[in-house]
């Protein structure tokens, strides 16, 4: 299993004190400078606050797929992340990983659209459209098209990451509507993140008070001659024994005042330049008579007997990160009973065309009255209509961390159910 280690250190440079995180993985120390801004918490990451003890597993699997080790460059990565979020429109991880691929070095002109891109990623829109959308279409023939492209091929180990990444980023786009994150991003803002005021502790954030007063907005910056900056915080969040720290760093970018940087400017936030055949989108699951999809039965293929060690071998650690996150939701404290909990995850594979064989589905009308249905096949089939107050998240007496454990679980649901298909359409590649 992966460890961490952390110490923090403060060298100087020219422009001013930046604390230093270091890590120890595996023996191997990893030096990442994190600027600490006070109360600069992402949105993201200050609505899973209320739940540190899951945020600390999905960061960790978050760092792990987009920094750490592994057979994809980093642009590749960050690239891939724009692909699957933009799958969804969403405004604010499309925005976020643009600025993380230009950061570490990607060639710009890739943000002008899906056809600017190399081959090689471009080779990936088919499965990014059919994961995000109908998992069941993914197929071995997909898997085969991937490795057997010629020059631009890919490796088996190089589609799991990506695979990762694009589940990943899938299910990270219903939380962040769920959440209504997305609804109010600015990207060119100069507010803190979520309307954060300057003056939020982010320890706050951490131990779940996200009741914080809202702060003045202040004018966006404007194209001008001078260079723009564009601010984004990021958070890796940090528990180890009794100690609980956010550190936050922001990521800078600079535009200079040309008709060539304003047209980057614009990409950036327009998520329909990174996806073919818009209109493709999730449909109800074998409703149709002409429709002959196999239902996807966990007793032939799971996540615990197969997905598991299959994903694991391929791109080590991960399944151990993946597994982590599951149990970790699973196992939250909450006003909601385990069998509330079970019929939520279970219904949502089930609209995935996954299903149960030793589960009585009788227990999902009984327990999730129709407007928690209508919310949670919303969020985890469509976020991106959820943008509209078609489906609200009606009930008042639930705290807010009670609401957010529900978008936790449709997140780690849809993963799973995408992983499965994912997994099992390589594994029959694997063994043909």
């Amino acid at each position: 299993m992966l460890q961490y280690d952390f110490k923090v250190s403060l060298p100087e440079t020219n422009r001013f004190p930046r604390p230093c995180l270091f890590l120890q993985v595996n023996g191997e120390k990893e030096r990442l400078s994190l600027l600490v801004s006070r109360g600069s918490v992402d949105a993201v990451s200050q609505q899973m606050a209320s739940h540190p003890q899951y945020l600390e597993s999905f960061l960790r699997t978050q760092h792990y797929i987009l920094h750490m080790d592994g057979p994809l460059p980093l642009p590749y990565r960050h690239y891939i992340a724009i692909m699957a979020a933009a799958r969804h429109h969403c405004n604010y991880l499309v925005y976020l990983h643009s600025t993380h691929f230009l950061r570490v070095g990607g060639d710009p002109k890739w943000l002008q659209g899906l056809e600017a891109a190399p081959p090689r990623l471009r080779l990936l829109d088919h499965i990014n459209k059919v994961l995000a959308h109908q998992p069941w279409l993914t197929a071995c023939s997909h898997i085969q098209t991937l490795l057997k492209a010629g020059e631009q091929c890919w490796s088996l180990a190089e589609l799991v990451q990506a695979v990762v990444i694009l589940a990943h980023c899938h299910s990270l786009c219903s939380f962040v509507f769920g959440c209504d994150t997305d609804a109010d991003f600015v990207p060119l803002s100069s507010k803190s993140p979520n309307g954060t005021p300057p003056t939020f502790c982010p320890f706050d954030a951490a131990n779940g008070n996200t009741n914080v007063p809202q702060s003045h907005a202040t004018p966006s910056e404007h194209i001008t001659g001078r260079p723009v900056k564009i601010h984004l915080y990021t958070c890796l969040n940090v528990y180890h024994s009794l100690l609980s720290l956010i550190i936050s760093f922001p990521v800078i970018v600079s535009f200079k005042d040309t008709e060539e940087e304003e047209e980057m400017m614009i990409c950036l936030a327009d998520p329909s330049r990174f996806i073919t055949d818009p209109d493709f989108c999730y449909q109800e699951f074998a409703r149709k008579e002409e429709d002959h999809f196999q239902v996807f039965r966990v007793q032939d293929y799971s996540w615990e007997d197969h997905g598991f060690s299959l994903v694991n071998r391929l791109y080590s650690d991960i399944g151990h990160l993946l597994d982590d996150r599951f149990r970790s939701v699973a196992t939250l404290s909450s006003l909601h009973s385990d069998d509330l909990k079970r019929a939520i995850w279970n219904y949502i594979h089930c609209v995935l065309g996954i299903r149960y064989d030793d589960y009585d589905y009788g227990e999902v009308n009984q327990l999730l009255e129709r407007d928690l249905k209508l919310y949670v096949k919303a969020v985890a089939c469509f976020p991106d209509s959820t943008k509209t107050p078609v489906c609200p998240l009606r009930w008042t007496p639930l705290k807010t961390s009670e609401r957010i454990h529900i978008n936790l679980l449709i997140m780690e649901a849809r993963l799973q159910a995408e992983l499965l298909y994912a997994l099992r359409a390589i594994t029959q590649y694997m063994i043909a």
